[in-house]
């Protein structure tokens, strides 16, 4: 795909297609959606930042609402070297002496009215931040030194950011954290929603495997442990693959599964017979 802006051809990502589904913690769901929302000509949408231990499912509540809301979503994971470049326009050599200029997935989801999803943004720059200032607030453009243009973002787009709440790598600056409202609190589930989360991901364990993991997640949510259900996830698969290759059964299979994926220490949380 490609769009001409201010006589540059732009190269548009593709937008992410996911096997993932939403389940349980409906408000949460709401919340997002209502920030997104716009009730006048006048409205703009917000730019809400979901916050969360890693694995509590915020990419996937982000990738979800863009589904619900029938958009196309871009993810682009943000890491301590990501540059402003990165996410707007990069040059790529395309022949002799030519430039090919290629949108990031922010940069097209600008284009195209889909979602953008900026993952772990708190490892990111402040100068890195800086050039999405503009598209942060009434203005909603940004400038691309490298390609010479500014692109306005269209009316349907969207974006969101996921932020982890261990110590950032680098703090966001003032003039960044008021343009991210509002923050969107993900905890860990309670019991059923756990249980529902791990059978929709895995869907071909057994009840009793289900419920072990459940419980040592509960166990360990109760102490404060910050292990998440994405644990549980390679706890439960693991612990499958063990047993279909003889290597384990049962509460065997389990608690080796446990202690190759999080150490011994955890089995201090392997719920009783």
């Amino acid at each position: 795909m490609t769009v001409e802006i201010e006589g540059v051809t732009l190269h548009l990502a593709h937008p992410d297609e996911l096997p993932v589904r939403w389940v349980g913690q409906e408000e949460l769901m709401r919340q997002l959606l209502a920030a997104w929302m716009t009730v006048s000509e006048e409205d703009l949408p917000m730019n809400p930042r979901l916050l969360g231990k890693p694995g509590v499912g915020k990419t996937t509540l982000a990738y979800a609402a863009a589904r619900r809301l029938g958009a196309e979503a871009y993810i682009l994971q943000a890491t301590l070297d990501t540059r402003p470049e990165d996410l707007l326009v990069t040059p790529v050599i395309e022949g002799a002496g030519r430039l090919r200029y290629v949108a990031s997935p922010l940069l097209t989801a600008m284009v195209r009215g889909g979602v953008a999803i900026l993952d772990e943004g708190n490892r990111m720059s402040e100068k890195s931040w800086a050039s999405l200032a503009p598209l942060l607030d009434n203005r909603r453009y940004v400038e691309s030194i490298v390609a010479g243009i500014k692109i306005k973002a269209h009316p349907e787009f969207r974006l969101v950011t996921t932020m982890n709440d261990d110590a950032s790598t680098f703090e966001l600056p003032e003039y960044i954290h008021s343009r991210l409202q509002p923050q969107i609190f993900i905890d860990f589930p309670e019991r059923d929603e756990e249980y529902l989360i791990l059978k929709e991901n895995l869907p071909f364990a057994e009840e009793q495997i289900l419920d072990y993991v459940t419980d040592f997640l509960q166990m360990a949510h109760a102490a404060e442990e910050r292990y998440t259900v994405r644990d549980g996830i390679n706890i439960g698969r693991f612990a499958i693959k063990l047993e279909r290759s003889g290597s384990g059964s049962g509460r065997q299979a389990l608690r080796l599964a446990i202690v190759e994926t999080l150490g011994e220490e955890a089995l201090r949380y392997v719920p009783r017979a």
